[in-house]
């Protein structure tokens, strides 16, 4: 939700969304994973459904992201104002290995 909140954002709005993001200024809508989200009037200007959050650790690791994507940026002479976020993607983790103990009668 928080990459698609900012795809198509140039750099500099990016980085402000994301910072106005962990002050509770604007909200993350949630489109996609909604269920039980409450609604907020900073969501409704975003997307119709109105509901959103604030999700700070999704937002600080993507905030940590831009900022290193603007050093490789300046690093190699480019500008910096022309640069906009053209495709983001996050993928899911690797899931958990479960174990079922069932020797000695440890089943349940």
């Amino acid at each position: 939700e928080t990459a698609f909140a900012i795809r198509k954002l140039p750099l500099v709005k990016a980085k402000r969304y994301l910072e106005d993001v962990l002050t509770h200024k604007q909200a993350i809508p949630f489109r996609r994973f909604c269920g039980g989200v409450g609604r907020t009037a900073q969501a409704k200007n975003r997307h119709p459904n109105g509901q959103g959050r604030w999700p700070v650790k999704s937002a600080k690791f993507i905030l940590s992201l831009l900022k290193s994507a603007e050093s490789n940026v300046d690093v190699k002479g480019l500008d910096v104002d022309t640069l906009f976020i053209s495709h983001i993607q996050v993928n899911q983790a690797q899931k958990q290995r479960r174990r079922t103990y069932r020797a000695h009668g440890r089943i349940n």
